[in-house]
Parts: C-alpha cells; sequence; structure tokens
C-alpha cells in the first residue's frame, strides 16, 4: 500500500452505510481524507461524521443509482438482504447490484468494491484450505451462498471499470445487527439447538475492523493496481480477494459465547470442514490483520456480559 492518504477530492460511495460493515467502512474512509457518499434507506441513519453526506433510497433505483455516483471516484457495496426469501435476494442483490456497477461504470467511476462473502465457496468436510481459484457452492446449498455467488457472477459480466470482490468469513465486531457477536448469540442463549456444533470443525473469521481497513484502502486508492493480481486490482478486470485473520474452531466461538452467557454448548461428532480461508492475496495488497484471536473473543465475552 502507498503512505499517501486519498486525495481532499476523492468521493466514494458506501451502499449499506448504516450497517455494521458499512458504517465501519464510512468511518475508515474518512480516516483516509475521503468524501463519503453514504447510501441508506431510512433517513438520519448514516454514521454522523464530517465528510460523510447521507443519501437516502434504494441503491438499485436507476435514477438514484445515476445521480450518487456522478462525480465518485469510486463505489462501494455492502447491502444482502440476509435472511429473506431466495426472490428478495435475488432481485436485491443479483439484480440490484449490477444496476448500480452500471452506473458506475457508465459516470466514470474508477473502481467498485464488492463486499462478498467465503460462503460462496465449498466448504464440505475433507475440501481442505480454500483460495481464491477454489470449486464454488453449487445450487442446493443455502440462499445466502447461492445469491452471493451468483451477484459476484453478475459483477464479473459488468465490464468497463476496475473490480474487486472482498470475501471475507465471519466478521467478527461489536454491533445490534452483528451477526456472530449479537444475532447468534442471542439465537444460542434461546434455542438449545443453536448451541449445538462440531468442535473441530473450522471457524473462519475476521474482525469488522480490519475488514474495514482493507476496504477502505482499495477503494481510496492506496493500494496500488497491478497487472499482477497477486499484488494489487488489476485494471477493467474483476478481482477475488479473500480477507480472513488467524486460525480458529467452533469450540473457541462457542465456548466464548456460552461461558458468558451461562449456558453449556453440545458438541456433535459428524464430519466438519477444517481446512483454512487463505488470504495470501490480500497479504500481497498490503493487508495483515491488526485485531488477534483472543482481542476478538474477549470483545464478544465482555460485550455478552454486559
Amino acid at each position: 500500500m502507498t503512505e499517501s492518504s486519498a486525495t481532499p477530492s476523492a468521493v466514494v460511495v458506501v451502499t449499506g452505510a448504516n450497517g455494521l460493515v458499512g458504517s465501519r467502512i464510512c468511518g475508515a474512509l474518512v480516516e483516509r481524507g475521503a468524501r463519503v457518499r453514504a447510501v441508506v434507506r431510512r433517513p438520519g441513519t448514516a454514521p454522523a461524521l464530517a465528510g460523510v453526506e447521507e443519501w437516502v433510497g434504494d441503491f438499485y433505483d436507476p435514477d438514484l443509482a445515476a445521480n450518487v455516483v456522478a462525480g465518485a471516484s469510486a463505489v462501494v457495496t455492502t447491502v444482502h438482504p440476509m435472511g429473506s426469501g431466495l426472490e428478495t435476494q435475488h432481485r436485491i442483490a443479483v439484480e440490484g447490484t449490477p444496476v448500480l456497477a452500471k452506473a458506475a461504470r457508465d459516470a466514470g467511476v474508477e473502481r467498485l468494491l464488492h463486499i462478498s462473502t467465503a460462503g460462496v465457496y465449498d466448504r464440505s468436510p475433507g475440501v481442505g484450505d480454500v483460495d481464491e481459484a477454489s470449486p464454488l457452492v453449487t445450487d442446493d446449498a443455502d440462499a445466502y451462498a447461492v445469491t452471493k455467488r451468483d451477484t459476484d457472477a453478475a459483477l464479473a459480466e459488468v465490464e468497463g471499470l476496475t473490480r474487486v470482490l472482498l470475501r471475507p468469513p465471519a466478521i467478527l465486531g461489536r454491533g445490534e445487527t452483528s451477526i456472530w457477536n449479537s444475532v447468534r448469540p442471542a439465537a444460542i442463549r434461546d434455542d438449545e439447538k443453536a448451541r449445538h456444533a462440531v468442535p473441530e470443525k473450522t471457524f473462519a473469521w475476521v474482525h469488522v475492523d480490519d475488514l474495514a481497513a482493507f476496504a477502505a484502502d482499495v477503494a481510496s486508492g492506496r493500494v496500488e493496481p497491478s497487472a499482477d493480481p497477486e499484488r494489487g486490482p488489476v485494471p477493467g478486470a474483476c478481482t477475488v480477494v479473500n480477507v480472513a485473520a488467524g486460525p480458529a474452531t467452533a469450540r473457541d466461538y462457542y465456548e466464548t459465547v456460552t461461558a458468558a452467557l451461562g449456558v453449556e454448548p453440545v458438541w456433535e461428532d459428524t464430519p466438519a470442514w477444517t481446512g483454512r480461508i487463505l488470504a495470501r492475496r490480500a497479504h500481497g495488497w498490503g493487508w495483515a490483520p491488526t485485531v488477534d484471536l483472543t482481542r476478538a473473543l474477549a470483545e464478544i465475552d465482555q460485550g455478552l456480559r454486559a
């Protein structure tokens, strides 16, 4: 990464700016000197930060998309209606995200960064380690994985701008909407079935602050483009980058959560994936996680006990 910050005139559009990931990316961009157009659906929900301008509406509305990207240097998309039905996820993510991407291309935006997920990879028992060239899930996977996969494929077809697909695994970090710090622990507290896990199963993870920092570096131009995808975004192409921290197991996560909640985990003895999400490409782009497993788990523990 270069040491220079984003130019003062840099404008970056962020969708889902009120979410766990989107709000952290907005903050990281402001720290790098960028101005942010924060797209949200409800007025008054964008991060209240100097340099952040709130835009209200659906990012996939053609008129809003065309207006919000005008004069921008980069676009960051974070929205996916996780937990909704297949039809809704397909309409908003698979069909909607390319609307914004095409508007960005037509407006001359330099780069588009999409927050995908490592859930698009086949992580069946025995698969082993996963890198950016590993096989993806098939159509019999759950709606989230399939529509995330198909959104990536749709963006790969939008030529004319540099596209980067970041694929994080479980995203840890404080927040009411945080799946792994708030939503999943609530299910574990209330439902015995949610306490079942295979202790040796890999728990691939990254902290939201590390993910946001990397996303902001790419979006603000701190990561230099390169003809080699192992060194930077390939100009005019669609480059996939895994973003994952150090090794962990389901035991690490479930024991932390259940101990904080005062319940017991239920261990199962069934085949499970025990490989790793390899992030060598992200490291080649200059990224390194700053939050280790001990700190990430302590944050979960402290949040639940509070």
